[in-house]
């Protein structure tokens, strides 16, 4: 009689515990199955971070030269301009430095940066300053030669915020850390995103 109860509380016990059971198997079953998707968009976001980052090193070794066909004309004044000028003509331009030529050699740099400290906050009238006497003097040149990542370094460590790129004592055209920073994000950000999208659609 025992083993009659028994059995039959067995299998009353099976047939409720069944559907909590089989349940339990379809989470898990359902769960086992969006792992791949998972893997896949883990996949997509590693390969596109790392892509991003092997691309942002390869380009930090271009030649800048190479990315100079980018660049618009150099925009240069004379010793005597005043400085009210020289503002005027960085305003208009959107630029935030000007090169000095005293003929076709460069003698220094005006830069926002001496418009503020050697100007305003001296004290002195933009309108009679010559640009000659508030100017960075013989700036600190580079070769078209250099690579981005040679440029950068310079701009950080050294905390020049426009570089003119000099051959053979001829002014090609100025850098400044915006341009290099700009060049080496450019599409990258837009091709991480599209990947990230791709995966999300997946």
């Amino acid at each position: 009689m025992r083993k009659l109860l028994y059995k039959a509380g067995t299998g009353i016990g099976l047939a409720l515990l069944s559907p909590a059971v089989l349940a339990t198997q379809d989470e898990v079953l359902t769960t086992i199955g969006k792992v791949p998707i998972y893997m896949f968009i883990l996949f997509v976001i590693v390969v596109a971070v790392w892509t991003y980052f092997m691309r942002s090193r390869d380009k930090r070794r271009t030649p800048l030269d190479k990315i100079l066909e980018e660049r618009e004309a150099v925009h240069s004044v004379g010793p005597n301009t005043p400085v009210t000028e020289c503002v005027r003509a960085m305003t208009a331009g959107k630029i935030g430095a000007l090169i000095v030529m005293d003929g076709e050699k460069l003698i220094g740099i005006f830069t926002e940066r001496d418009a503020l400290g050697r100007v305003l906050a001296a004290g002195l009238d933009p309108g009679s300053t010559k640009v000659s006497d508030v100017m960075t003097k013989d700036p600190y040149c580079i070769a078209p030669t250099t690579t981005v990542g040679d440029a950068m370094k310079l701009v950080t460590t050294r905390r020049f915020r426009h570089l003119p790129i000099v051959e053979n004592g001829k002014v090609l055209a100025v850098v400044s850390s915006g341009d290099l920073t700009h060049w080496l994000v450019k599409d990258q950000i837009g091709e991480v995103q599209d990947l990230v999208d791709l995966a999300a659609r997946s």
